[in-house]
């Protein structure tokens, strides 16, 4: 893993922001990280804060770009670019996972790709942003962040609605109807989803979570990206 305080600035080139060293320690601190080195302090509150302002600068973007939305359908949009899936999905493309500050036992069961800490972290950087540089800045951070989303050509449909969009493609496309598959491993407190999702001869795709619901959103927008490249 990279240390924050020396070789940080590759981060910060590619989010675009300035963060003081400790702030931005503190973003990429997972509990994990904490509990095993002496109980230090965690992310939690700045992703607390990042998830306030993620919401707010999302919601005012909303009403300004879609002013014949009704309050239904914007709220919506706001849920799929603020989602968990949304998030990590950001973070894959910064490169973030490498960075964060796991705990052993994280990082052997593949913590710097799961999607629940890598949208937790992209709200602790927006609050450590907040903190650091204000909220225009950090409105900004947020903006530039979703961007790829919004610039993304169905994302609304996919990301609200994965397993809907997928059905509708695949009848489009007459290729059969999604069909589904489900197993899972660990504690009861722990367990992981993985779900498979075949589609005639043509896709079979794979969506890992902690929820069936989760794992079986994830395998929809793998088949999707799937059915789209034939």
């Amino acid at each position: 893993m990279k240390s924050v305080n020396t070789e940080r600035s590759p981060l910060l080139a590619t989010l675009g922001v300035q963060i003081e060293p400790v702030i931005l320690e503190l973003a990429l601190t997972h509990r994990s990280f904490a509990y095993e080195n002496g109980g230090l302090p965690t992310n939690e509150r700045l992703e607390f804060l990042g998830d306030s302002i993620l919401g707010q600068a999302v919601t005012v973007m909303l009403y300004r770009t879609y002013p014949d939305l009704d309050e239904g359908h914007l709220a919506k949009r706001r849920a799929s670019l603020v989602s968990t899936a949304a998030l990590a999905q950001i973070a894959r493309g910064l490169g973030l996972g490498e960075y964060i500050r796991l705990g052993r036992g994280e990082i052997l069961t593949g913590g710097r790709d799961k999607a629940s800490i890598l949208a937790d972290t992209v709200e602790a950087l927006i609050g450590a942003t907040f903190l650091d540089a204000g909220g225009e800045v950090a409105t900004a951070f947020v903006l530039r962040l979703i961007a790829p989303l919004l610039a993304e050509p169905g994302h609304f449909g996919v990301s609200m609605d994965p397993k809907t969009a997928l059905q509708e493609l695949a009848a489009s496309a007459g290729v059969g109807v999604p069909v589904y598959a489900l197993e899972s491993s660990g504690p009861d407190h722990s367990k992981v989803f993985v779900a498979t999702v075949t589609i005639g001869s043509a896709v079979t795709a794979e969506g890992v979570g902690p929820s069936k619901k989760f794992a079986e959103m994830a395998a929809a927008r793998e088949a999707i990206d799937r059915l789209n490249a034939l």
